[in-house]
Order: structure tokens, then sequence, then C-alpha cells
């Protein structure tokens, strides 16, 4: 079928894509829509958190760095990152990661069947800048650390089972994980400028003690055919993993990666970039460059942690940029869903949504004071499309 690009607003070919570029047309199309006009609409004034949101929306405080959880004893961590979310009886737990060394690991609120919080914990000490990271089918967070050699820890939201560090997952400056159910592997991104993007094949589905670690292999450009490569050695010493595969594709600063209807989406903050893998046809592709978008300027930059709602919607958090985050609808729209004001020194992380889909849960990493120390995380409650 046709797919129109985000690149520049016009028909470039065929192909399965999922998206294309409506909203931000080329000069010999129509004038590209205002930024904003999104399927919720235009963004209102910010309230009372700073937080600008379309109208019917609404956000609150839900922790803070270095204070109490609400209700709770615990205090919260510093440079909160990567986040999601699962279902706990008839509630719901939200994990999240703190990029900090040393320390790290990686906390969670737990919420009752209305959304008010009722415990909070640690699930994860005594690892490295844990940045983003995957939650499983069997409902464990893998939380990864984003550092020379880093690991991978399997941990669980409850806080009952110790975490457990997944060697078999490779050793590389790991950023996002994300779990496919029908090839049953898990997909994990690289914080490198030439890193590369691996996938981890259990032996076992729902056992990540062994497997075998691959990486993509493709070509220079950035559309074509992928095909796997086994990474001769995933401790990624002496030789890197990234080094150890001819052909391997490199990619520019991994971040976010999601999985969802046999697609793989991963962000590359060096280039600001979002790709797009067809696990169906073997094929990628480009979904999003802000360097290509004309007729005005780009709505989404500096991207960084991506999530899907049920709608099909992706939201994309920002690291920088206006500090927003933004969704890109499977209408082919890319606009703002929220900004965050008055905090220009941080980074939005850890964007997820609630199961029942009417909750999002994501932090400011250092709040007003673009301190590590001043994260803050947050709750947007609305009519989030089904």
């Amino acid at each position: 079928m046709e797919r129109r690009s985000f690149l520049r607003g016009a028909v470039i070919g065929t192909s399965a894509a999922a998206f294309g570029g409506t909203l931000w047309q080329g000069a010999a199309s129509a004038a590209p829509a205002q930024p904003g006009a999104g399927p919720y609409g235009a963004l209102g004034a910010a309230d009372a958190n700073g937080i600008r949101l379309p109208a019917g929306f609404t956000s609150r405080v839900i922790a803070r760095s270095g204070q109490k959880v609400a209700s709770t004893s615990y205090t919260w961590h510093n440079a909160p990152d990567g986040g999601a979310c699962f279902t706990d009886g008839s509630g719901w737990i939200y994990v999240s990661n703190s990029e900090i060394n040393p320390s790290g690991g990686a906390s969670a609120v737990r919420f009752s069947s209305a959304g008010a919080v009722t415990g909070a914990y640690r699930i994860l000490s005594g690892t490295r800048t844990n940045c983003a990271g995957g939650k499983t089918p069997w409902n464990t967070w893998l939380s990864c650390e984003e550092v020379s050699l880093g690991y991978v820890y399997e941990t669980d939201p409850w806080g009952v089972q110790a975490a457990v560090r997944r060697d078999a997952m490779g050793r590389f400056k790991h950023e996002a994980a994300a779990a496919d159910p029908v090839r049953k592997a898990v997909y994990l991104t690289e914080d490198e400028s030439n890193g590369c993007l691996y996938r981890f094949v259990p032996t076992t589905w729902g056992d990540l003690s062994s497997g075998t670690l691959q990486v993509l292999v493709a070509g220079t450009a950035t559309a074509g055919s992928f095909s796997w490569a086994n990474v001769p050695d995933p401790d990624g010493s002496p030789t890197a993993t990234r080094s150890q595969v001819s052909g391997a594709k490199r990619f520019n600063g991994g971040e976010g990666c999601h999985y969802a209807n046999d697609t793989v989406w991963f962000t590359t903050k060096g280039d600001n970039r979002l790709w797009q893998l067809d696990l169906t046809s073997g094929t990628y592709e480009l979904a999003y460059d802000d360097s290509l978008v004309t007729g005005g300027s780009a709505p989404l930059t500096g991207v960084d942690n991506v999530t899907g709602s049920s709608s099909g919607d992706l939201f994309v958090a920002e690291d920088g940029g206006n500090m927003e985050i933004c969704l890109i609808t499977p209408d082919d729209v890319v606009a703002p869903f929220l900004r965050i004001s008055g905090q220009s020194g941080s980074e939005i992380t850890g964007p997820a949504f609630s199961p029942d889909g009417r909750r999002l849960y994501f932090s400011s990493q250092r709040g007003t004071s673009g301190s590590s120390s001043g994260g803050i995380t947050y709750e947007v409650t609305g009519p989030f499309r089904a």
C-alpha cells in the first residue's frame, strides 16, 4: 500500500509501514497543521504542576526525589527514568528506574483500584545508572544499566523475589528492552553513537537465564531488509558486542524501544529519529526524522523513551526539546500531548499507561532544580482514546 512519510509529506513508495505524515507537509502540499492540532486538541495553560495538557486532562504529583511518597514511609529515588505498569489485583504498580551512579536500582509505587497510593518500596539496589528497560509478558521488569559493559537485571515489581542479573543478555551500554511474545525474543537498544540493535532469544521462553544474543545486520541505508547474526561473545570483553559481527547496522544513540503488532519501534537520540522494524516482512525504515521535516518546526525533538496506548498511538518522551511528550497516531499525526513548563534543565522519562489505559505515568528526571535530586514523578488522567 502507499505510505506517506514523516520525512517530507510526499508519497515515497510502497510499503506495509504503519505511519505516515499528514501533519507536516512538503512545500508542494497543503500548509502544515499547527502544533497541538492532534486528536486531543491544543495544549491549555500550565496547571498548578506546571504541565500544559489538552482539555479534559489533569495532572498530579506522585513522588519527588528525596521525599516520602504520599501515604508511605518510603523515600523516592533520585533521577527517575524508565518505567512500566503492572496489574496488581484490582489496582496496579508503577515501577521506575534510578539513573544514578553509584546506587541506581529501581523502585515501585502501588495503587488501589481508585488510583490511591497504597505503598512504595525498593525492587533493585546496588546497580549503576539504571536508565530504561522493559516489561516482560510474565510480569517482571527488566532494568538496564546504561554503562559500558552494563547488565540487564530482571526484577520483581512486587518486591518479593530478589532481582537476578541476566548475564546471557549481554554486556554493553544497555538502554531499553521490548519483549515479543510471538517470536519469543527480547529486543535491546544500545546507547552508543555507533551502537546496535540486538535481540535475545531465550532457550526457554519465560526464562532469561540462558539463550542467544543476536545483532541486527543490514546495509547503511535508512530502509531495507535485515537479518540477525549471533554475537560470538555476549560478555563484550575484550571486544565490544557491537564490534564482533561484520555488517552489524549502526544506530546513533539507541534509546526507547516498544513492541506492538509485529512491529518494533525504537528511537535514536543522536539523529533524532524513530525507526520501525517490520518483523513480518523483515524490513526496517525510518518512521520519523526531524531533520527532514518541512513546512515548519519539527513537532518532536530530543526523542527518548517511547510507549504505546491501546488506540495504537505512540507516546514519545523528549530529552530536552520543549519538554514534551508527543504522540504519533495511526492516522499519521505527530503532535504534542503535554508540555512541562519551567524545567528546561530536565528530561521526560518513563512514560507508561495504567492497565486500564486511563492514566499515564512519567517523570521529569531533574525537575525544576536541574539536579538528579530534583526528580518528579507524575500521573495524568483523562479521556485517552480506547
